[in-house]
C-alpha cells in the first residue's frame, strides 16, 4: 500500500511539474491562502484570550518547529543567506505589518479582515511594475479588478465603519505587507526557499519578543495548542507563498488571493458563528471566476508562444 501511495505521489508531482509556470504559481498561492486562513482562525481565537503581541510572538515561535528538520539537515553553513541585510529588512517590514494586523485581528470578523487585506494585490501590482519591472498584461489587471469587484459585492452591504480604528490599522498593514512580499520576490533570485522562510520566521520571532514581554501572561493548554496550529500552518503558508513567487511573476498570482475570502467566510461561519450572506456567495463566484479565467488565459498564451505551439513561427 505504501508503495502504491509513493507511486501516485510521484506521478502527481510529475504531472504538476508539467503545468505552465503561471498555473503552478497560482496553485501554490491558493495553497498559501488556505493555510493562512486556517492559521488566522487559530490566531484570532488566541488573540481574543491573550494580548495580541504575545499571540504574535507565540505564533512565530511555533512556526520554527516545521523548520527544524531543514536546519538539522543543512547546518549553519546551509542557512547562510546571500544578503543578510535583505533578510533583515524583509523581516522588519513584516514585523511592523504584523503588529498592526494583530492589533486589529481580535476585533474584526475573519471575512472583513480578509477583505481589507485584499488591498495588498493593488500595492503589489504597482510595486511589481515600478520596482521589479514585471510586464503588466491587461489580463492580469482585468483579473485583479474583477476579483476586487467580487470583494466589494461581499463586504459592501456590511460596510458601516463600526470597526473604527481597527479597520484603519488593518488597512495600514496592507502596503507594508506588500513591500515585504516584493522584497521576498527579490530574495528568491538569491536565496533558496527554505533559507528565506527560516530567516523570516527566526528574525520575526526575535523582533516580536521585546514587544510581547510587557504583556506576558501564562498560557493555558488551549493557548499552546492554538499557537502550535497557527505557527505550523503559518510557516506552511509562507512556504507555499514563496514557491508561488519562484514559479511565476508575483503580479500573475495576485488575483488568486481573493479566494482567501471564501476560506475566511467558511471558517468564520463554522468557528465564530459569523453569518454567511447571499452577497458572499455571489461575490465568491465572481472571485473564483476571475482566478480560473486568468489561469486558463495565461496557460493558453504560454502554449501559443512555446516552440511547436499554435502561435509559434
Amino acid at each position: 500500500m505504501l508503495t502504491s501511495i509513493r507511486l501516485r505521489w510521484r506521478a502527481g508531482r510529475r504531472a504538476f511539474g508539467r503545468l505552465p509556470p503561471t498555473t503552478r504559481g497560482i496553485v501554490w498561492a491558493l495553497g498559501a491562502g488556505l493555510a493562512f486562513s486556517l492559521a488566522n482562525a487559530a490566531m484570532r481565537m488566541l488573540s481574543q484570550q491573550l494580548h495580541p503581541m504575545q499571540a504574535q510572538f507565540l505564533r512565530y515561535v511555533f512556526g520554527l518547529l516545521p523548520l527544524l528538520p531543514f536546519v538539522l539537515q543543512v547546518g549553519l553553513r546551509g542557512l547562510r543567506p546571500q544578503s543578510f541585510a535583505g533578510q533583515f529588512w524583509r523581516s522588519a517590514l513584516h514585523t511592523v505589518g504584523l503588529v498592526l494586523w494583530f492589533i486589529a485581528l481580535p476585533h474584526l470578523p475573519l471575512a472583513d479582515m480578509t477583505a481589507i487585506s485584499f488591498t495588498n494585490p493593488l500595492f503589489v501590482l504597482i510595486g511589481a511594475a515600478w520596482f521589479l519591472k514585471e510586464r503588466m498584461t491587461g489580463a492580469r489587471w482585468i483579473a485583479v479588478v474583477a476579483g476586487f469587484a467580487g470583494v466589494l459585492i461581499v463586504v459592501g452591504p456590511a460596510v458601516t465603519g463600526s470597526g473604527g480604528w481597527y479597520n484603519l490599522a488593518m488597512l495600514l498593514s496592507a502596503p507594508i505587507f506588500a513591500a515585504s512580499f516584493l522584497l521576498t520576490k527579490v530574495l528568491t533570485q538569491r536565496d533558496g526557499i527554505w533559507v528565506i522562510v527560516f530567516w523570516q520566521t527566526f528574525l520575526v520571532t526575535l523582533m516580536s519578543l521585546p514587544i510581547a514581554l510587557p504583556f506576558w501572561s501564562t498560557p493555558t493548554a488551549l493557548h499552546w495548542a492554538l499557537a502550535l496550529a497557527g505557527g505550523v500552518l503559518g510557516t506552511l503558508g509562507h512556504y507555499c507563498l514563496t514557491r508561488s513567487f519562484v514559479s511565476a511573476d508575483i503580479s500573475a498570482t495576485q488575483s488568486s488571493k481573493f479566494v482567501d475570502l471564501l476560506w475566511a467566510a467558511a471558517l468564520g461561519w463554522l468557528i465564530f458563528d459569523d453569518s454567511l450572506r447571499s452577497s458572499t456567495v455571489l461575490g465568491g463566484a465572481v472571485i473564483v471566476a476571475s482566478v480560473v479565467w486568468l489561469a486558463r488565459y495565461e496557460s493558453a498564451q504560454q502554449r501559443r508562444t512555446r516552440p511547436g505551439g499554435r502561435g509559434s513561427m
